[in-house]
């Protein structure tokens, strides 16, 4: 039986190569003579450097220090070199909401995402990924194409200060200093929808969770709609407002494309493909609910192998819904959140372990 394992992480807990190490572990357990082909996955956001040089051969990880988190203290920034000269890069990995010491949604940029780009561009690569998800901030991007040579100013000629709020005195844009993108293009991933402004935008949607007020709120939704005007580009394409509107400011600058996360993955790590080869692939996450289906990694999955007509099944941390096919949760197996959460490798095997008995052969499909 050939069976591909291919979850997302288990956010705060396990990242996804380790969740598919687990599962994988635990299956063997049942149906050691079984081909088991681990596949993590991601949706654009935290761990998705990680699943693509698990996944891609020959994919070389290059580290420089020290570039800004989102609260401007030194942090190191990572970008993944691809056998093709494809760069890949993760904001969450220098500019995401856990590496902030205190909540700033006003001041937080995504200034060392740029900085770590241009370390890419100075390398050569021919083609740049920006996976997005998980940030600190809502300024647009403008940090990171700060850093690539945007300049901003306000009405005086000043340079902005840094952070979305800011770009509520933008009355200035000058990108003739800008960095040119890589020849073969830019695309950004997400794992959301929502457009820029207004009521399902990057700030009303996506600005509480980083700790802005409702008067923050609308202070950086009227700041995102000025700096919108003066820059240009398509401010209500589906996905402009991942990320704080980060993929509507590349997009607008330099003309990337906006790529759903999970189903990019899927093409890069070879998962689409193989799922018209195996007999089963289970995918999972730390919490299986009704967003799963929405363009996640679980959802995507599922949709691939009913497309492909190939057996599925979940594996998640908690199932606040039954998914439509075959599923185990840690919680109930450990009989706890806390005992789940304290020892989520060993519920994983567990995990595992019932679903070979359970589907092994075909049983249960």
């Amino acid at each position: 039986m050939r069976v591909a394992i291919a979850p997302d992480s288990l956010k705060g807990s396990l990242s996804a190569d380790s969740a598919a190490r687990a599962i994988a572990e635990g299956w063997r357990r049942a149906r050691p003579g079984d081909e088991l082909l681990l596949m993590p996955q991601a949706d654009g956001g935290e761990g998705t450097l990680d699943a693509i040089e698990t996944c891609v051969e020959g994919a070389r990880r290059h580290k420089i220090f020290p570039v800004d988190g989102p609260d401007g203290r030194p942090m190191r920034g990572e970008w993944l070199l691809l056998p093709d000269g494809t760069a890949v890069v993760e904001l969450a990995q220098m500019c995401g909401l856990p590496l902030m010491q205190e909540l700033d949604p006003l001041g937080s940029s995504t200034r060392g995402m740029g900085q770590t780009i241009a370390a890419a561009l100075k390398a050569g690569v021919t083609s740049l990924v920006i996976a997005l998800g998980g940030s600190a901030s809502t300024d647009g991007g403008s940090g990171a194409l700060r850093a690539l040579g945007l300049q901003l100013h306000d009405a005086g000629g000043t340079s902005l200060g840094w952070g979305g709020g800011a770009l509520a005195d933008l009355a200035g844009v000058d990108l003739s200093g800008l960095s040119s993108p890589p020849p073969g293009g830019v695309t950004v991933l997400t794992d959301v929808t929502a457009p820029l402004l207004g009521p399902m935008g990057a700030a009303a949607v996506f600005g509480p969770q980083k700790g802005a007020s409702p008067a923050e709120v609308l202070h950086l939704d009227d700041a995102l709609a000025r700096y919108a005007r003066l820059l240009g580009g398509d401010a209500d394409s589906p996905g402009a407002g991942a990320a704080g509107g980060t993929a509507y400011g590349f997009a607008a600058a330099w003309g990337a494309l906006i790529e759903p996360g999970a189903d990019y993955l899927q093409r890069l790590t070879g998962l689409r493909d193989a799922v018209d080869k195996v007999d089963l692939v289970i995918t999972g996450e730390g919490q299986y609910d009704a967003q799963s289906l929405g363009g996640k990694v679980v959802g995507q999955v599922l949709r691939r192998a009913d497309d492909a007509g190939t057996a599925a099944a979940v594996i998640a941390g908690q199932l606040a819904d039954r998914p439509p096919v075959w599923a185990a949760s840690l919680v109930e197996l450990a009989g706890s959140v806390t005992e789940a959460l304290a020892h989520p490798d060993e519920w994983l095997r567990a995990a595992g372990e019932l679903a070979a008995n359970e589907l092994g052969a075909g049983k249960g499909t």
